[in-house]
């Protein structure tokens, strides 16, 4: 089935540099992402109650984004990235999470991500 690309925007409270570590360290994504995450070269392993999925790391930016590939998407135009977005005028910071989903699973992934960044927010104070 083919997925859909969807985009969230998520307004955090906290500096660029500090929502830079939590979506690019392991420590970082374990606080709030996963519940473990090991790097060995460019493949992420994320840990989620006993499951495990690895991702790819695609493209990452300094300062402003990261970007995966699940595995099992591989050969595929299908990614997740994570991408800090400041407000020139009020100089908000933003997290702009763009994601794929098959249409029928749409309102549940775009659910799971209002719940992570939840927790990223409780975890940052933001």
């Amino acid at each position: 089935m083919k997925k859909i690309k969807y985009e969230l925007e998520y307004i955090v409270n906290t500096s660029p540099n500090i929502l830079f570590t939590c979506i690019t360290t392991p420590s970082g994504l374990s606080e709030w992402y996963a519940d473990d995450v090991n790097i060995k070269d460019d493949r992420y392993t994320f840990f989620w109650d006993g499951d495990e999925e690895v991702a790819k790391l695609m493209q990452q930016k300094k300062g402003d984004s990261i970007r995966f590939q699940w595995e099992e998407d591989e050969g595929e135009d299908y990614y997740f990235e994570l991408l800090i977005n400041i407000d020139p005028l009020t100089k908000e910071v933003a997290l702009l999470v763009t994601d794929f989903a098959e249409e029928d699973e749409m309102d549940g992934a775009k659910l799971l991500w209002d719940n992570t960044v939840a927790k990223l927010k409780q975890v940052i104070g933001g």
